[in-house]
């Protein structure tokens, strides 16, 4: 059985991201075109799909190291501030992205709530394997028929 472990996340991700914008439960809220993705960010990201993506990488994430919270998907999607002359110093991302992504998975049921935080429903993770098993067949048929052993 093919999971996401056996697939690079690019590829996956990608994959999830256009399989829920099919999703009704999936959608992005009215101040997505504008909010940044995190202090640590000088503009709002440039792809309008942007939401679906980053939906796809939370599942993603929650489904290799779930349970996990808001705070660590916050501090997962951070990256090093510019402080100007002063040293660059690690800021974490927003959570108000990462708190409607986990809200807005959970209600389309592919993640539900834990003590500790979110981890990966069944559905969830039927999902996350019937894209893995794609993936891995759309790369195995990319690959020139001598490399094959």
């Amino acid at each position: 059985m093919t999971t996401a472990y056996d697939v690079p996340a690019s590829n996956i991700i990608t994959m999830v991201a256009d399989n829920l914008k099919e999703n009704e439960n999936i959608q992005p809220p009215e101040w997505a075109g504008y909010v940044k993705t995190g202090v640590h960010k000088e503009l709002p990201p440039i792809e309008s799909d942007w939401w679906y993506t980053r939906c796809a990488a939370v599942l993603r994430k929650i489904y290799m190291g779930g349970p996990i919270g808001v705070e660590r998907l916050c501090s997962v999607y951070g990256g090093k501030k510019n402080r100007g002359s002063a040293p660059s110093k690690k800021a974490k991302g927003s959570g108000a992205v990462a708190r409607e992504v986990s809200k807005q998975l959970e209600a389309a049921g592919l993640v539900r709530k834990m003590n500790d935080g979110r981890v990966i429903s069944p559905a969830g993770r039927k999902l996350m394997d019937n894209t893995a098993h794609a993936v891995k067949g759309e790369l195995i048929s990319t690959i020139p028929e001598r490399a094959k052993y």
